[in-house]
């Protein structure tokens, strides 16, 4: 059974930062494309960053030159570095995998920014 837990969500001033990490279980996570979404208050998620098997990375452009995101297979993990952060940046931080052309999600971990 495919598993992700996210955590390192949390409350932090404008132009912060957070790390957040996701651990996965249940299947040899090394071989697909990983990414991190968000959906805040009344929006679709969306995608914030992705990486494939191979770490060729992708972002979101409102994040770009803020956020990185990295996986460590030996680990089953992916890890999504956020700088600079800013308040449009509140939301519901989810972990995702796609296997086999489905999609696995986390539970969710919140990231606020205010002051």
């Amino acid at each position: 059974q495919v598993r992700l837990v996210e955590s390192g969500g949390g409350l932090v001033q404008p132009g912060g930062s957070l790390r957040l990490s996701c651990a996965g279980s249940g299947s040899i996570f090394s071989l697909y494309p990983m990414g991190w979404y968000r959906q805040a208050p009344g929006k679709q998620r969306e995608l914030v960053a992705s990486i494939t098997r191979g770490s060729t990375t992708n972002y979101a452009d409102s994040v770009k030159g803020r956020f990185t995101i990295s996986r460590d297979n030996a680990k089953n993990g992916v890890f999504l570095q956020m700088n600079s952060l800013q308040p449009e940046d509140t939301a519901v931080y989810y972990c995702q995998v796609e296997i086999f052309g489905r999609n696995y999600w986390g539970q969710g971990t919140q990231v606020t920014v205010s002051s």
